[in-house]
């Protein structure tokens, strides 16, 4: 059994011992914990966001955070069955001062996890995150009586409302997708985007969509991260010859993967890449992608007139980095899509809608467009080490040994090596160090990966 207590949030397995797991009483330590922190920075607003996807214990987890936030005079709108990038819009839009997604993204069924928004509809602060868990550490919950227990209400409405937004967008062309006739398949893993992702297309004109695994049971039809060796279903479905496009999301609805009309990816990391490519025709402007994530986005921005900028790993410093440079588009190489004219947040049904009228306009298949990008390639690898070394003097010898190369040590070590690179990240759980790299062919990446272990190996055989 797992418990990982973060900034980003609390995550766990079901089951298992207090304190060990995601068990009831960790979910109301957690929830109570985050809507004290609330009441305190908003002491005039006592509205609280939440939603889930459709994972197993969804259910449960939203009676006990909806009643933990009501004993504390919170005012709960539950969205019910819903994504991530809807709760997120959800919150402003409901003048909420904060709100909760219960999901575990894309990992296994045995998971759940509450994910804690800020009033603007954005993940907490690292700084924000440390306070919340010291409140959970302290447990120093104070509990209102009776007659000033929080509401609770259900809105169903704001998938349509969400839907609504992405179609006003003016980079979404309804009439030129409508007009292409598209046939689409869709996976959405027995969860929630089985409602959204139909829905959304219906809404953009298209007709004959096919739906797999589309039942929010919750009963994942396979590992539900968006990687092609878990899409044997889609990539059957498409090898028919019948459909124009693969589309695949994650349980809640932030990641996204294309399939082509020959069964073969698109790449996860090309969704962002492909995406930005439409909007930066449209408005020339910056790009932010994280230091793991494909350079191929920074060739495109280039070429078209723009810069591209790196973030640390995660959502909240992506974010963070394109309101600093003032972002067009943004993301991560998983899939995750932000686009800032919508909101901040990962947002596969903004990506689908954008990628299409990109498709629409583009006039051809999906592989011909694939092969209108770059091809770059990134091998993930990691070393484990043992636990009494220390792992940042390890990176920091790395770094002294390629101090000639670009390095940016923002999140890790990065070192660049002309169109190839290679990111070394370290666990904060494990006595491991995470290595990527890439590079235009596979086997190229994966030398550098070979070679950077070698050179680790070295370096602990000093220490």
């Amino acid at each position: 059994m797992t418990l990982i207590k973060s900034i980003s949030g609390i995550r766990g397995t079901i089951g298992g011992n207090v304190g060990e797991s995601l068990t009831p009483v960790d979910i109301v330590k957690f929830s109570a914990a985050f809507g004290t922190w609330l009441k305190r920075k908003f002491p005039e607003n006592h509205k609280i966001v939440i939603g889930r996807d459709a994972r197993l214990s969804g259910e449960m987890a939203v009676r006990l955070v909806s009643a933990t936030l009501q004993g504390l005079g919170l005012h709960v709108v539950d969205l019910g069955l819903s994504t991530t990038p809807t709760v997120e819009i959800a919150v402003p839009m409901e003048s909420a001062a904060g709100g909760i997604i219960l999901t575990a993204s894309h990992n296994p069924i045995q998971w759940n996890a509450l994910k804690l928004l800020n009033a603007k509809g954005e993940f907490i602060s690292a700084e924000e995150g440390a306070e919340v868990l010291a409140l959970a550490e302290a447990e120093t919950f104070s509990f209102v009586e009776v007659k000033k227990l929080g509401s609770y209400r259900v809105d169903d409405s704001y998938l349509k409302k969400h839907i609504d937004a992405i179609l006003a967008l003016p980079l979404v062309d309804k009439a030129a997708i409508e007009a292409a006739d598209f046939s689409i398949a869709v996976d959405a893993v027995n969860s929630s985007g089985g409602i959204a992702v139909p829905l959304l297309l219906e809404a953009l004109g298209v007709k004959d969509i096919l739906k797999l695994h589309c039942e929010p049971t919750g009963y994942f039809a396979h590992n539900p991260e968006p990687l092609p060796e878990h899409l044997t279903d889609i990539r059957k479905e498409m090898r028919t010859g019948k459909y124009d496009l693969g589309v695949v999301v994650d349980p809640d609805v932030d990641r996204l993967a294309f399939v082509a009309e020959d069964g073969e990816p698109f790449g996860e990391e090309y969704t962002l890449v492909a995406v930005a490519d439409y909007i930066l025709k449209n408005q020339v402007g910056n790009t932010v992608s994280n230091l793991s994530s494909t350079i191929a986005l920074r060739d495109v921005t280039q070429k078209a007139g723009g810069t591209h900028y790196s973030a640390a790993v995660g959502e909240v410093n992506v974010v963070t980095k394109m309101k600093e440079v003032g972002a067009v588009i943004g993301g991560e190489g998983n899939g995750g899509i932000i686009y800032p004219e919508l909101h901040y947040g990962r947002d596969a049904l903004v990506g689908i809608a954008l990628f299409l009228t990109h498709l629409a306009k583009f006039g051809k298949s999906v592989s011909i467009l694939r092969r209108a990008y770059p091809n770059y390639y990134i091998s993930k690898n990691k070393i484990e080490l043992t636990p009494e070394l220390n792992v940042d003097v390890v990176l920091e010898r790395i770094q002294q040994k390629y101090t000639r190369q670009p390095i940016n040590t923002e999140d890790g070590v990065k070192i660049e090596f002309g169109n190839e690179w290679v990111h070394l990240r370290k666990s904060n759980t494990e006595p491991i160090i995470r290595i990527y790299s890439e590079s235009d062919f596979m086997t190229k990446a994966e030398n550098l990966a070979k070679k950077i272990i070698q050179d680790i190996k070295e370096v602990v055989a000093t220490l």
